[in-house]
C-alpha cells in the first residue's frame, strides 16, 4: 500500500503453536489449483457452502503454513494501483477452493480476471511458489498472534527484484481448519488485499492497495451467514497480495483457541 510513499501492510490474526519464516521452494513447477484444493479437502475437510461441518481431525497446534508467490513488479497488478475496495472477489469461493474474480473486466483497482487468475495459481514465468511456516505466540492466555513489521519472506529469492533491499510483490495464502466452540473472534488489520472466507463463504473483504485497514469477524454474530454451528470444524482460507512498495506488515491476532493441521 502507498501511505505517504510507503507500503505499509498490517494484519492481525490468532492461532496456536510455533515454527520459523524460512521459505522452501515448492517443487513441481506450476501446479493444479484443483487438485491442490481437492489434497486439501481429502479425506473429510471442514464445512461447505451448504453450512455443512463435522467435528475434525483431533487439534494439532502448529505454525500456520503460507504459500506465498513472487510476481515481478511488471505484473500488470502489481505497482499500478492505489486506493480500497470491496467487491472484488465474489461471495463464494469457486469449486478450486480459490476467490472468484467479481467483474467482466478492469476495475480501478485490477486489471482484470486474466491477470487476477494468477494471483493465487502457479503460472510458470509469472509467478514462483514458495511454502513459508508462519510462527504463532500465546499472550495474553488465549489469545494467538503472528507479528511481523518488516514481512518479506521471499527476500533474496524468487525472481530477485528488489527495491530497497527487499523483495516486494508477492501474493500469500493460507489453508486451515479451526473447531467452532463460540465466542471466537478475528482481527484483521493491515493492506494490501485480504480476503478470508470461513466456510466457504466471504467473512472479511479489504480489498485494493491502501494504507492499513481495520476488520473483525466475530463468529458469533455472522454465524448464521457463514452457516457454521458450535461444535464443528470448518475451513478457514486467507488470501492476501502485497502489491506495491515500500514498507510489508503482517500481524494475525483471533481468539481461536487451535487452528487444525490439514
Amino acid at each position: 500500500m502507498k501511505y505517504f510513499g510507503t507500503t505499509c501492510l498490517l494484519i492481525l490474526l490468532t492461532a496456536c503453536g510455533g515454527g520459523d519464516l524460512t521459505p522452501t521452494r515448492d517443487g513441481g513447477g506450476s501446479g493444479d489449483a484443483a487438485a491442490d484444493a481437492a489434497g486439501r479437502d481429502g479425506g473429510g475437510g471442514g464445512g461447505d457452502g451448504g453450512g455443512g461441518g463435522d467435528t475434525g481431525t483431533p487439534p494439532a497446534c502448529g505454525s500456520i503454513t503460507a504459500t506465498v508467490r513472487d510476481f515481478h513488479a511488471s505484473h500488470p497488478d502489481m505497482e499500478a494501483f492505489l486506493g480500497s475496495l470491496t467487491g472484488i472477489v465474489e461471495p463464494d469461493l469457486g469449486s478450486d477452493g480459490l476467490p472468484v474474480y467479481a467483474h467482466p473486466g478492469p476495475t480501478a483497482v485490477t486489471s482484470g480476471p486474466e491477470a487476477f487468475d494468477q494471483w493465487y495459481r502457479d503460472v510458470d514465468g509469472v509467478n514462483m511458489r514458495f511454502t513459508v511456516a508462519l510462527p504463532l505466540t500465546e499472550g495474553p492466555a488465549g489469545v494467538f498472534t503472528y507479528d511481523n513489521p518488516n514481512f518479506f519472506p521471499l527476500d533474496g529469492m524468487g525472481f530477485g527484484e528488489e527495491i530497497d533491499g527487499h523483495n516486494f510483490h508477492f501474493t500469500t495464502e493460507i489453508h486451515t481448519r479451526f473447531v467452532y466452540r463460540g465466542g471466537e473472534v478475528f482481527t484483521f488489520r493491515g493492506d494490501d488485499d485480504v480476503f478470508l472466507f470461513v466456510n466457504n463463504h466471504l467473512a472479511l473483504d479489504l480489498g485494493g492497495v491502501h494504507g492499513p485497514e481495520e476488520g473483525t469477524v466475530d463468529f458469533d454474530a455472522m454465524a448464521s451467514e457463514l452457516g457454521i454451528t458450535p461444535g464443528l470444524a470448518y475451513k478457514l482460507d486467507i488470501f492476501h497480495a502485497e502489491r506495491h512498495t515500500s514498507m510489508s506488515n503482517f500481524r494475525m491476532e483471533t481468539s481461536i483457541d487451535c487452528f487444525l493441521l490439514e
